[in-house]
């Protein structure tokens, strides 16, 4: 069922049983499997595919909603698996959830109001991203984890299976602990992305800075911001240390 008003691309493949509202926009090439409901400002990008049962932009889950209208922005060759749901901003948070391009959600995932998310991100089954999260390109969420409101994943980090995430995580940060302790860094995935070596050294030694010694973590990064200005994984850390934020870092145990 496609209601009048909405846009379809060229070459979209609409599957049985899927209902399209009237405001929604679906890129070149998008396909919609069967049973696939997509509602709402909606707009999904070019050659991204939707599996059974997915809810996209629905009303956001916000006791504070009031019918305001709001979108939510889906980039480009997305893999949205079954039961994933993906619902807009609202008026507190900009009024915009947007999602990058080249992610993979797997089943059950779902992306709260007001969520940042990047692209080339893998989320497993049944993660939870709370309103107003931030997750950066390249990481990698585990099955089951929740990411609390508000919280930065940055980028590259790798979150562990059924973590409970409620403090930002630094860029190629790796949590381990249930309870999100910082477990020390994501260099695997550096390395698959073919990360200099000499880059990696510096960001190991300046995660031992950062994370212990004299001072503030703050006085401790504004240290390190002058030792490694040409580090580019360094600076990455520290630029995302340093941006506004309303909830305190992930740290090692």
């Amino acid at each position: 069922i496609v209601e009048p008003g909405a846009t379809i691309g060229a070459n979209c493949r609409i599957g049985a049983y899927c209902v399209i509202g009237a405001s929604v926009v679906l890129g070149a090439g998008v396909e919609l499997v069967n049973h696939v409901v997509i509602s709402g400002l909606t707009s999904i990008g070019d050659g991204t595919k939707i599996w059974p049962f997915a809810s996209i932009g629905s009303q956001p889950q916000d006791l504070k909603f009031r019918g305001e209208t709001t979108r939510l922005e889906v980039g480009k060759n997305n893999m949205i698996r079954e039961y994933v749901t993906m619902n807009p901003g609202t008026e507190g948070g900009g009024g915009l959830t947007r999602v990058g391009d080249g992610n993979l959600f797997m089943m059950m995932v779902h992306v709260g109001h007001d969520c940042v998310v990047g692209s080339n991100i893998v989320f497993a089954n049944s993660v939870a991203l709370g309103g107003h999260a931030v997750i950066g390109d390249n990481a990698v969420i585990g099955g089951l984890a929740g990411i609390h409101q508000f919280c930065r994943i940055g980028r590259g980090a790798m979150i562990g299976t059924g973590a409970s995430v409620v403090n930002d995580v630094i860029p190629y940060g790796s949590v381990v602990s249930p309870r999100g302790s910082l477990g020390g860094l994501n260099l695997v995935g550096l390395k698959r992305r073919g990360a200099d070596k000499d880059a990696m050294n510096g960001l190991r030694a300046a995660y031992k800075t950062l994370f212990s010694g004299e001072g503030t973590l703050m006085e401790r990064a504004r240290s390190l911001e002058a030792e490694m200005p040409d580090n580019a994984l360094v600076q990455d850390v520290l630029e995302f240390v340093f941006a506004a934020s309303e909830r305190s870092f992930c740290t090692p145990e």
